[in-house]
């Protein structure tokens, strides 16, 4: 029984990903040895977190125009937006400003997916939504953070571009491969798995680079932690507000929710350690954190308000 209960905790993505913060704040020395391999591992768990994406849902292709679109202008425009105007006037230096840039030109969590279906979203609509982000990324991406990071003399924008090539668009082409049907059924088994520790690995790595900052200097990490809840939280309940307000189904609201505010940390943490150094990895392990708790607080706020309606009925 015990046992039994261990491996239900150790398979839980939540638990996995707060035990990668709680490791890295305390053995964190062991990141400075993971941080060569953060680039590999990354690419694995694209590989393997892309084949939950189905180019079948992009048919028929008309009905599909406009989630394939606003996934990427929530994503991208809105939420970008908002967080780089944030974190310009709040960051004391420009590597944690540069940590936010690459935090708003980061494809959204493929997270978005399974809890378009926990929070009784629209499915379909979630993944035509995060798959066009992810497309749109490979451009999108080396043109926000060559056009921003210029506040530090600019980056190559090429160098991104293959970057995105070999981070996006070649984990999808790969990940194709493996809907094979004979393997299909293994790799579906395994894929949580690789992709829940893969990403606990990148936060491990990104916390225990800076976990000076987690002890010593709580004004950064509270004006870190402040942009990340205005752009998560407070951009989520906006978002929900003015939604209501303008009729859109509730199901496709939340699924636009989900698109506008949650990116992904695994992503941006290698992004961010690759061009910009650990520094400017600080605000994506902070993300990784606050993407969990708002995840969190979206599931905990719907079994409430179901427990509510099912005692007045």
């Amino acid at each position: 029984m015990m046992i039994k209960l261990l491996t239900q905790i150790i398979r839980d993505r939540n638990f996995v990903l707060i035990l990668a913060v709680l490791l890295g704040l305390t053995i964190g020395d062991w990141a400075e040895f993971l941080k060569t391999y953060t680039f590999y591992i990354l690419a694995v768990v694209m590989i393997f977190s892309t084949t939950g994406l189905s180019t079948k849902a992009l048919f028929p292709l008309k009905k599909m125009i406009q989630p394939l679109l606003l996934g990427s202008v929530l994503n991208y425009f809105v939420f970008g937006t908002v967080i780089i105007s944030l974190a310009y006037f709040m960051m004391p230096t420009p590597e944690l400003f540069l940590g936010f840039v690459v935090i708003a030109a980061t494809p959204p969590g493929l997270a978005v997916i399974p809890f378009s279906h926990i929070l009784e979203g629209d499915i379909k609509y979630g993944i035509v939504g995060v798959l066009g982000a992810f497309i749109s990324s490979i451009f999108l991406a080396p043109a926000i953070v060559g056009l921003l990071s210029n506040v530090d003399g600019g980056i190559d924008s090429s160098m991104l571009f293959m970057t995105m090539i070999k981070l996006v668009l070649i984990p999808m082409i790969i990940s194709r491969f493996l809907l094979w049907e004979p393997i299909k059924p293994t790799v579906e088994k395994v894929r949580g798995k690789i992709v829940d520790w893969g990403f606990a690995l990148l936060i491990f790595t990104a916390v225990g680079l800076n976990r000076q900052v987690f002890f010593s200097n709580f004004e950064v990490l509270f004006l870190v932690a402040l942009v990340l809840f205005l752009s998560i939280f407070g951009l989520g309940w906006s978002y929900e507000f003015i939604a209501a307000r303008l009729g859109v189904k509730k199901e496709i609201a939340m699924t636009q929710n989900l698109l506008l505010t949650i990116k992904s940390s695994g992503f941006a943490v290698v992004t961010a350690l690759t061009l910009f150094g650990k520094e400017a990895a600080i605000p994506s392990a902070v993300m990784a954190i606050f993407v969990l708790l708002y995840l969190l607080y979206l599931s905990f706020r719907m079994a409430y308000r179901k427990k509510v309606a099912k005692g007045k009925g």
